[in-house]
């Protein structure tokens, strides 16, 4: 069948990387895959889509996103109706995010009757859910989410995809967790720790993200472990803020900022890194904490989102209680204080990371597909 993959923008954050495994999975299933990417795209991430063999159109030949619902609606529509026309899909795969609604609404329309949406984010950053739940029961054949408190926080009910699930004509939801990207392996062992300890942070360095929890939070461990380092690898608004944190700390020589990394070289960042955090104020999954824990690392997160089900507490990382710096350092102290600890969570964060696997992903989602009624209007 021919799908047609929906996304707001082609850029370089977890939910594209996420809707990379999802073309991936339905290429390799022998769906023909179309990528509507509807505003801002980097040319880098939309070579990655088609080197999967997806065909990627880009609504907006500049990247720029139409200010004003009127202007959204008819940039959309108009966009939406060439790709409908010209790829004919049977099924399309709405990544749902503003402007999420309209998208599916103007699909419907245009005569595509199977739609499925996804969710990255709980239902949080939604003002109202009466919208989206009359979109569930009325226009979409499945909702999926990317962790079972995510499918709560919206249905107030969730339930783990698998291939015994049977579906509904309409008004389906389950979840269906996340995968590992290509670009991160588990790793074969183990790590082994011996101080001094790194510490490090792989994020945009965004309010979202609790970056400006990070340095504080820190500057109290090193002032018990001098020795200890902190690595930050990525960019955002939050980085002069940042530089200057650790200056006024007298932190300067103890922590490292490397920037904005590439794909290629994350997994030999998070081989540097021991004890890897993740104080997110809001984590629709926490992509990041699987890939470090693939590395062996040792997850702090904030108990927010969809980390409690990717980091196991207390046994693959631990929890801290979100937007507390006291109680990060708290655990973080309990991890620098305990090598043998921090050794049996490494081994146990290789096996969980192992159950994310992009074979595990692929066959639900084959096995979805084979499920969806298939019917149009065109």
């Amino acid at each position: 069948m021919t799908v047609l993959v929906c996304i707001p923008c082609l850029l370089t954050g977890g939910t594209e990387i996420q809707t990379l495994s999802l073309v991936k999975a339905l290429v390799a299933a022998g769906h023909e895959v179309v990528t509507a990417c509807y505003f801002e795209h980097s040319e880098a991430m939309v070579a990655q889509y088609e080197s999967v063999g997806c065909r990627v159109v880009c609504l907006s030949e500049t990247g720029t996103r139409p200010q004003g619902v009127l202007p959204m609606v008819r940039h959309l529509f108009s966009g939406l109706r060439r790709v409908v026309l010209s790829a004919r899909p049977d099924v399309a795969h709405v990544q749902y995010m503003a402007p999420g609604a309209i998208p599916i609404i103007l699909l419907r329309l245009l005569g595509v009757r199977t739609i499925v949406a996804t969710a990255h984010t709980a239902a949080d950053i939604y003002p109202s859910l009466r919208l989206l739940h009359w979109l569930q029961r009325h226009l979409l054949t499945a909702f999926t989410c990317i962790t079972e408190r995510a499918e709560r926080s919206f249905f107030g009910t969730s339930q783990l995809y698998s291939p015994e699930t049977v579906l509904k004509p309409k008004g389906n939801h389950f979840t269906i967790y996340n995968c590992l990207p290509d670009y991160i392996s588990v790793s074969a062992t183990a790590k082994t720790f011996r101080q001094p300890l790194t510490v490090g942070v792989v994020s945009r360095l965004e309010h979202i993200k609790g970056m400006d929890l990070v340095v504080p939070a820190f500057a109290e461990i090193h002032a018990q472990h001098p020795d200890t380092r902190l690595l930050v690898v990525g960019d955002g608004s939050l980085r002069q803020a940042m530089e200057e944190q650790a200056a006024e700390a007298g932190l300067t020589d103890s922590v490292e900022f490397a920037g904005r990394q590439p794909q290629s070289a994350l997994p030999s960042c998070y081989d540097s890194i021991d004890i890897l955090l993740m104080p997110s104020r809001s984590e629709g999954f926490g992509l990041t904490a699987l890939e470090g824990m693939a590395r062996g690392c040792v997850v702090v997160a904030a108990d927010t989102g969809g980390l409690p089900e990717v980091v196991n507490d207390g046994k693959t990382g631990l929890l801290h209680r979100k937007e507390n710096v006291n109680d990060l350092v708290r655990v973080m102290s309990q991890l620098i204080d305990n090598s043998p600890l921090m050794a049996s969570m490494s081994k146990s964060a290789l096996q969980r990371a192992a159950l994310f696997g992009t074979s595990r992903y692929g066959t639900l989602i084959a096995d979805l597909y084979t499920k969806l009624p298939i019917k149009t209007d065109r």
